[in-house]
């Protein structure tokens, strides 16, 4: 598979990704003398608007709900390397914990049960690796939606409302947002489309009541 079907079949299924917080890295020591590898950080933020994509005349702004992971599905989360590949963490094991706080959502692994594992401890900690993103799908979400006409810019402030469903926490080496960004694009260009017309046909109806208005004082 190409990495252009791979992008199309990530935005014909739904999911999602972002890069987040960065990891933290700690080490520590059990009773049985063995030593625990464990990164944390917040899969996400609640309530924090950030920049989710720019293309200079189109924007989107995007914030998390306090309430979307209320009934997100959350029953065996993974932990992987740019969403693919080995496993480093799952949930059903109980090397993946995931917690909703007021904050946001906070993630902790325990990497020291495999090689692989461990070498990824090692890169977190030595800061060659500092970002997460996650995989989900969104159930729900709101927008607001500004047009310039001026500038010929749409500005959009997404809120995520609803999480069905939270595939997997990742250490990414780069943003993972390129289905999202193409996908984006798309809606952008249908969404100046369509502002164009309701200005057009606002106009136009604004045209015809003033032409009846000449009419009825004549």
């Amino acid at each position: 598979m190409t990495p252009m079907e791979k992008i199309n079949e990530k935005i014909g299924s739904g999911r999602e990704y972002r890069r987040t917080a960065d990891f933290f890295a700690e080490k520590r020591n059990l009773e049985d003398g063995s030593e625990e590898k464990r990164v944390s950080g917040y899969a996400t933020t609640f309530n924090n608007e950030y920049l989710l994509y720019d293309f200079g005349d189109y924007r989107v702004f995007e914030q998390v709900d306090a309430h979307a992971f209320d009934d997100c599905d959350m029953s065996d989360v993974i932990m992987q390397y740019d969403h693919q590949g080995r496993v480093f963490a799952r949930c059903s094991n109980n090397t993946l914990t995931l917690r909703v706080d007021e904050k946001g959502l906070s993630i902790e692994a325990d990497l020291s049960g495999t090689q692989i594992g461990q070498q990824l401890y090692e890169e977190i900690k030595g800061g060659y690796t500092t970002k997460m993103s996650f995989g989900f799908r969104v159930k729900e979400d709101k927008t607001e939606t500004v047009y310039d006409r001026e500038t010929n810019i749409v500005t959009v402030h997404r809120t995520i409302t609803k999480i069905s469903k939270l595939y997997d926490v990742s250490a990414v080496s780069l943003p993972a947002n390129d289905s999202t960004e193409i996908s984006a694009r798309n809606y952008s260009e249908g969404v100046i489309r369509e502002l164009e017309a309701e200005r057009l046909r606002a106009e136009e109806e604004a045209r015809k009541k003033t032409l009846l208005k000449l009419l009825l004082e004549v």
